[in-house]
């Protein structure tokens, strides 16, 4: 059966951990909470720290001190083998997901990446496992880039128990603790403060806690619409206030939904057109426009900010120029974008443009790149398989998960609590 793991690794030898540096300070009232508390280790002291998982063992100090910054590299037959293979293992499976969802094995409304492939294999292949992502409701690409297996993200479309979520998240819900990916949201730019949450651990654990192994950088992903909305710009206040170790990563693919880009957002700094990334600049962070469908320069782009964040200097906010091939989602007749439109991004197309890349340059021979295309082709062969094969979610698993203390559920009509009746976590008891 054919594996679906990437080639190599996540490229954390590329990005390794930056020895400690100068870093700003948390808000002095903060930092003495903190020590006043980390002895005794209080409530508010574990909430803060319940995100962060036990960080990546780098190789060694000599390791350690490579890479930070892709600008310039070139990169080597490893590290293309993974981008080509993440890139062309994104545009097979989401492809599979329009099969699938129209005959009929997934539900609800599904939002597939194809076309913007450049942006997540770019900014998140270059990440350490102890990275945190968090995503929006187009996630399945962004969770398959992040590591986590095709088979549990298909399982998940499916809605079935051996899925990533157990079937209880679908499409627009992918989490995975394990992988430090934060999930994805329904809701335009409610992931955001999220991510914001888990850089701003990571700064606290560093700064208050004394734990020099906190330099981890998170990065929070979103599109073009969101940027018109208020917590966009009440994140950018905070990362830019006490310099958190977050990478705000817009995916500008023109359209919201039905909006045009042009249409719903005014013209920065006198510009005749909507720049996104001139929004950083008056929040104190770097502001970085890339080519979203040049995989290498969206990876040189996100290294820069992510050597800056580790280093303690604080936010970067990146505006990732792209476009998806599909509708809004699949339930999208998509009439509003014109052909000339569509045509014209279909040429910049960024997979077969990596392709020539990598055979001009000499980085890799076609022979390889189609074994790397059958690799891809078997391994979301087998997570539909894989998915068909698993069993739904038993009734009683909609009772967990829903309250820490299973006392929430409430009280039976004798006395006791009803999670204690017979039958209730099988979903079988009789409650009015």
């Amino acid at each position: 059966m054919a594996s679906c793991s990437a080639p190599v690794p996540i490229c954390q030898r590329y990005v390794a951990r930056a020895p400690a540096m100068r870093r700003g300070p948390l808000p002095e009232a903060l930092a003495r909470s903190a020590r006043r508390s980390s002895g005794s280790r209080d409530r508010r002291t574990v909430i803060v720290l319940g995100v962060a998982t036990k960080p990546a063992e780098t190789k060694s100090k000599k390791d350690a001190a490579k890479g930070g910054e892709a600008k310039g590299e070139t990169l080597s037959p490893d590290v293309a083998r993974d981008l080509y293979y993440d890139m062309y293992l994104g545009r097979e499976f989401e492809e599979m997901c329009a099969q699938m969802y129209y005959r009929g094995k997934m539900f609800g409304f599904v939002h597939l990446y194809s076309g913007q492939e450049a942006v997540s294999t770019g900014a998140i292949r270059l990440l350490r496992p102890d990275d945190y992502v968090c995503s929006t409701y187009r996630d399945h690409v962004h969770a398959l880039s992040k590591g986590v297996p095709a088979r549990e993200v298909m399982a998940e479309l499916f809605g079935k128990q051996t899925g990533v979520c157990r079937g209880q998240g679908g499409s627009m819900h992918m989490f995975s603790r394990k992988h430090n990916f934060l999930g994805g949201f329904a809701f335009i730019g409610e992931g955001i403060p999220v991510g914001l949450g888990a850089a701003f651990q990571t700064k606290y654990r560093r700064e208050a806690l004394q734990d020099e192994s906190a330099d981890q950088v998170t990065l929070s992903f979103f599109g073009d619409g969101t940027c018109n909305n208020g917590q966009f710009y009440e994140c950018l206040n905070m990362a830019g206030l006490y310099k958190l170790p977050h990478i705000f990563m817009v995916e500008n693919n023109k359209w919201a939904i039905g909006m045009y880009h042009d249409r719903a957002t005014g013209p920065s700094f006198g510009d005749n057109v909507p720049n996104i990334y001139k929004k950083g600049e008056p929040f104190g962070m770097p502001g970085i426009h890339v080519d979203g469908m040049d995989v290498v320069k969206v990876r040189e782009a996100v290294a820069t900010a992510v050597a800056r964040a580790r280093r303690g200097d604080g936010p970067t906010l990146i505006e990732c120029e792209t476009y998806r091939f599909r509708g809004h989602s699949l339930a999208d007749p998509d009439e509003l974008r014109t052909k000339e439109e569509k045509e014209r991004y279909a040429k910049r197309d960024p997979i077969p443009a990596f392709r020539k890349y990598v055979l001009d340059n000499k980085i890799l021979m076609e022979a390889e790149l189609k074994d790397i295309e059958q690799q891809v082709v078997e391994c979301v062969e087998d997570s539909v398989q894989f998915a068909e094969a698993s069993p739904k979610p038993e009734k009683g698993q909609l009772l967990e998960n829903v309250f820490a203390d299973p006392r929430g559920f409430g009280t039976a009509p004798d006395g006791g609590y009803r999670y204690e009746q017979a039958g209730f976590t099988s979903g079988t008891a009789q409650v009015s």
